[in-house]
C-alpha cells in the first residue's frame, strides 16, 4: 500500500472529513487531498503528527509495516498497540510499551533479570521447556540495544 491508500483508509476509519483532518494537523484541505490523490506526501514533522494522531509508526504509514523488535526484551512488535510512547505520547518503535514508557524503561534491570521475567510470559507461547527458552533469550538479549555493551540506559530513549 502507499501512502496515500494507508493515510485515507485511516481519516475514514476515524470517520473525519478531509477539512477536519486538515485542522486536526494544521493544514490545509488541499494538502490534505493531494497526499490521498498521492500527488504529494507530508513532510517529516507532519509525517510525526499523523503518526500520533493515528497511532500508528510511520513505517506503517508508508505503506512497509516492518516486524520490530523491541530493543530490550527481544518480544516481536507485530502490532503498533504494542509500540512504546515517549513522555510526549509520540511512539518509540526501539521498544515494547512494558519495557519502555513516557520516554523512560520502566525498569531497572539485569540481563538475567530480564530473562527471569521474560520466561513466564514465553512458556506456553510457543515455548515449552524452560532450558530452551533460557538458552534462547541468552544469545538473544546480547544482541538488542539495551544491551550491548557502552549504551548507557539513560540515553535509549532518545
Amino acid at each position: 500500500m502507499t501512502f496515500s491508500e494507508v493515510f485515507s483508509a485511516l481519516r475514514k476509519k476515524e470517520g473525519l472529513s478531509q477539512n477536519e483532518m486538515a485542522e486536526r494537523l494544521f493544514v490545509t484541505r488541499q494538502a490534505v487531498s493531494r497526499w490521498e490523490c498521492g500527488e504529494t506526501t507530508p513532510n517529516l514533522e507532519t509525517m510525526q503528527r499523523i503518526s500520533k494522531e493515528f497511532r500508528v509508526s510511520i513505517n506503517t504509514l508508508l505503506g512497509s509495516p516492518q516486524t520490530l523488535v523491541c530493543q530490550s526484551c527481544g518480544m516481536p512488535l507485530t502490532d503498533d498497540c504494542l509500540i512504546s510512547k515517549e513522555a510526549d505520547g509520540a511512539l518509540n518503535e526501539k521498544y515494547c510499551k512494558w519495557c519502555f514508557a513516557d520516554g523512560k524503561f520502566t525498569y531497572d534491570c539485569t540481563m538475567e533479570e530480564m530473562i527471569e521475567s521474560c520466561l513466564p510470559h514465553m512458556l506456553g507461547n510457543g515455548w515449552e521447556n524452560e532450558a530452551d527458552c533460557r538458552a534462547f533469550m541468552a544469545r538473544l538479549l546480547p544482541t538488542l540495544e539495551r544491551w550491548k555493551p557502552g549504551i548507557v540506559s539513560s540515553e535509549q530513549g532518545e
